[in-house]
């Protein structure tokens, strides 16, 4: 257990000892000459000797208090090195965290551009579909889905999350023709039991989502069920701007209307981080790569 004086006595006394005069101590601490001459005197008491000679118009620092003030002096030092190591990591380090579908299937390759822009400062990338917890993990921004609403954090709308029926070529020509609901949705469904495709099945006028003929396989993740599509297992629920390359390309062909949940993704930060530069810099920089995307008229549209 440390038995160390008061801390805003040793300050005033490392003050007062460099500076040799009470008063440009004050100045500098931001306290009155008064305040610093009572704290000295704490730490005088504390210690149980003099530190200065008081003098005519000026203080002098005593033998002990020369030697206590070498010492205080090179204790502050060593914290103002660790504390300005301290700032600089963390001016130099962006923790982002975001959804494991949106990292893979849109943000990783644009993140890129973002590094040439910002090159001093590293990105870390944390994907997972836990919720940040801004308190405990070592996160500055994240990019959540939702409503927009975070008690005690800021967000920006980065875009809708719209959803369609997709499938591979092959599929759709040996299973067709799947030109309406109900035939898309008697046919092989990847992840039937998804929360897409009951909002899904609702859109498209089924009250309830209807028993999938044949036992489906359940994937953890989009990609993966993606893949699984474009390989012809069957019929994914995507998001078309993530797999906008793959419907371009032809390797999946869109089944039905795209449609628009009330969801969306956000770009959040804790209230205190909304204007530190890096996250200022992120935040724009992301929701300029939404406004650009080949979608953006559809995707942009803030949820109601």
């Amino acid at each position: 257990m440390r038995r160390l004086p008061p801390l805003a006595a040793i300050r005033a006394f490392e003050a007062a000892a460099r500076q040799e005069n009470f008063t440009k101590a004050a100045d500098e601490l931001g306290m009155t000459q008064a305040a610093v001459s009572y704290q000295v005197k704490s730490l005088e008491q504390a210690v149980g000797a003099p530190l200065f000679l008081r003098e005519r118009g000026r203080v002098r620092l005593t033998e002990a208090g020369a030697q206590l003030a070498l010492q205080v002096t090179a204790a502050f030092e060593t914290l103002d090195e660790a504390f300005d190591r301290l700032r600089i990591d963390e001016e130099a380090t962006l923790g982002v965290s975001t959804l494991t579908s949106l990292a893979l299937r849109w943000l990783a390759p644009r993140l890129g551009g973002f590094q040439l822009a910002r090159p001093a400062l590293a990105v870390r990338l944390d994907v997972g579909d836990r919720l940040t917890d801004f308190a405990r993990d070592d996160v500055d921004v994240a990019v959540r889905a939702g409503r927009g609403e975070w008690p005690g954090l800021h967000s920006r709308f980065l875009m809708r999350a719209p959803f369609a029926p997709m499938a591979s070529p092959g599929f759709v020509a040996a299973h067709g023709p799947l030109d309406t609901p109900r035939a898309i949705l008697a046919s092989r469904l990847l992840s039937p039991d998804d929360v897409w495709w009951k909002r899904w099945a609702a859109e498209a006028g089924f009250g309830g989502m209807p028993p999938p003929p044949v036992p489906g396989v359940r994937y953890d993740s989009q990609p993966i069920e993606g893949s699984a599509a474009i390989a012809g297992q069957g019929i994914a629920m995507l998001n078309p701007v993530f797999w906008h390359d793959e419907l371009r390309d032809g390797r999946l062909v869109q089944l039905g209307e795209t449609l628009l949940g009330k969801l969306g993704y956000w770009v959040v930060c804790p209230e205190h981080k909304r204007n530190q530069p890096k996250v200022k810099a992120f935040r724009d920089w992301i929701i300029a790569e939404a406004e650009a995307d080949p979608l953006a008229e559809l995707i942009r549209v803030p949820p109601e």
